[in-house]
């Protein structure tokens, strides 16, 4: 049996992704489900070598449509050149285990639907899932692709780990958030970023001509996707082809400071800005601040461009344990692995948030009250729970007041999160309740 291989990014998707939606998703475009297009069910790359209907690559596109991906997003570094984030040379960090059912966990969707916690995986294409509570692993589960040890692509994941080794520059003095960008990146005085400070950077409120509208074929989305190597160009592409030179030609559209705007070229030109302040790669800053501290049983990596630049909006991947490492590490306010990682003054600051009123004017229905700060975003919920979030599915849930973390890595067909916010943020509510009860 021929499977069939589908965009990924449809006409609502493409919508909701940027905040374009007028109500939080009540219905998606019809797809197979999780089990249904399980990348092991459909033998996709099985065999050697394996069938021409069921091979991914990346020049044919094929590794960026649905159900691929649920094959891809675990195995990115089969498909595009990658740099390593070292682990260090030290021995893992210990994952205590008190294992608990949580799959029972009732929850009401945002559309008013009753599920249980393990349909809700199921239900948002769920690659693997892992549950922290008072620093043990009290769940953990696998799907499709995705083993233990294996990386999953974070998307825009990564944007969180750039903002956050950004603000860990800042409390080292190394970098001045009410700096104009042009001080660390001269090369972008004559783009958007000219009169933009660091600190407008850090929390997305930056005016700047891009679009990241999936369903129109001119977005600069897809000049930036094809600039950095994230698209196949095409024999016949002669836009840019790095991100460095994709930055160098945006231009202004609005004011700076104003309101918040999420456009991923602002994470790679505050990645850049990292780079130029720590006089290091985005991977070894990385390895440096964070991952070699942390005790990770992996390497991490990033995906780059033909000139080997990272992908500070994107192109982070790592394992499951690994990410929940990091993320019990922001719940203890940077510290984990008998040390402090990172300034607990980083943490805090993030859990502060920012101006929710300049939140607000970008229209996320589904997250109402919510704020952007040091590109985490930020819930103001009742538990102050705040996020690192990635198109299809990925995630990095703290809610302090819960001693929780939940970390998700998945592959939903659709890129908007709003496809998955009805369901997946009232299921990690409804776990952190449960957990809370006595």
């Amino acid at each position: 049996m021929r499977h069939h291989v589908r965009p990924a990014l449809g006409l609502a998707a493409g919508l909701i992704a940027c905040g374009l939606a007028p109500a939080f998703a009540q219905t998606a475009p019809t797809f197979p489900s999780a089990a249904d297009s399980d990348p092991n069910r459909l033998g996709i790359m099985r065999g050697f070598p394996p069938p021409a209907d069921r091979t991914v690559r990346f020049g044919d596109g094929s590794g960026y449509r649905f159900p691929a991906t649920r094959w891809a997003f675990s195995h990115m570094r089969e498909l595009v050149p990658t740099a390593t984030v070292w682990r260090g040379d030290a021995g893992a960090a210990a994952l205590p285990r008190a294992e608990r059912d949580l799959g029972t966990v009732r929850l009401t969707t945002l559309t008013g639907a009753s599920m249980t916690f393990a349909e809700a995986l199921a239900g948002t294409y769920t690659d693997g899932i892992l549950v922290m509570h008072r620093g043990q692993v009290i769940y953990e589960r696998y799907f499709g692709a995705l083993v233990a040890h294996r990386q999953h692509i974070g998307m825009s994941l990564t944007k969180s780990f750039v903002g956050t080794l950004a603000a860990v520059l800042v409390a080292e003095g190394k970098l001045d958030p009410n700096a104009q960008v042009t001080r660390y990146v001269p090369e972008l005085a004559n783009t958007a970023y000219a009169d933009a400070t660091v600190r407008q950077v850090m929390d997305m409120t930056i005016g700047v001509r891009y679009s990241e509208n999936y369903a129109d074929p001119n977005a600069e989305v897809w000049a930036y996707a094809r600039a950095g190597g994230m698209l196949p160009a095409g024999p016949n592409y002669q836009g840019p082809r790095s991100f460095y030179e994709f930055l160098t030609g945006l231009t202004k559209e609005g004011q700076h400071g104003e309101a918040f705007a999420y456009k991923t070229v602002n994470a790679e030109v505050l990645a850049w800005i990292v780079k130029r302040a720590s006089e290091l790669s985005l991977a070894d800053l990385l390895s440096d601040r964070i991952w070699s501290k942390l005790g990770a049983e992996e390497d991490a990596y990033f995906t780059v461009d033909s000139v080997g630049t990272e992908s500070g909006g994107g192109g982070l991947n790592t394992t499951l344990r690994d990410l929940a490492r990091f993320g019990e590490m922001m719940r203890n306010r940077g510290r984990f692995n008998g040390r402090q990682v990172i300034p607990a003054a980083v943490v805090e600051d993030i859990e502060r948030g920012a101006d929710r009123a300049h939140f607000a004017k970008a229209g996320y229905a589904t997250l109402p009250g919510w704020s952007y700060r040091n590109m985490w975003w930020v819930s103001h919920n009742e538990h102050g729970a705040y996020m690192a979030r990635g198109i299809h599915g990925q995630s990095i849930y703290v809610d302090p007041k819960a001693e929780m973390v939940i970390v998700r890595y998945a592959s939903h067909p659709v890129a908007g999160n709003a496809f998955n916010d009805p369901i997946t943020l009232p299921a990690y509510m409804a776990v952190a309740k449960a957990l809370m009860q006595p």
